[in-house]
């Protein structure tokens, strides 16, 4: 997948980024999403790049303290993790709606056929 980063937006910045040649690498289009989703805030002026790679950074550390492995196979999980954080921390979404949200996703991707598309429904 390619995207176009924000200018302030150093991929150099980001610890142990999966990519290739061409830039970032996804196994799934969840990863992709959340990856676009931290760019396009990154580019509303959200957060700077600086404070995205830094709660990268505390994400990643605390897997490492609770001793999960550095392999790269959960590092969208890590990413997302991040992003409800800095998220949470900047007050965007007021947290009974986020979590409302977060169930509602949930009870979509529990009732949607393997290799369907996850749909949520109409408010």
């Amino acid at each position: 997948m390619s995207t176009s980063i924000a200018p302030e937006a150093d991929l150099r910045a980001l610890p142990a980024l999966p990519r290739d040649e061409a830039g970032p690498v996804f196994k799934a289009p969840w990863e992709a999403q959340a990856f676009a989703m931290t760019v396009s805030l990154n580019a509303r002026g959200v957060f700077t790049w600086r404070e995205w790679a830094d709660a990268l950074a505390a994400e990643l550390a605390a897997a490492a303290s609770r001793g999960e492995p550095d392999d790269g196979s959960h590092y969208y999980e890590h990413w997302l993790a991040a992003l409800e954080k800095l998220v949470a921390r900047k007050k965007l979404i007021p947290g009974q709606e986020l979590e409302r949200r977060v169930d509602e996703w949930d009870a979509a991707a529990r009732a949607t056929p393997h290799g369907k598309p996850i749909e949520l429904p109409r408010r």
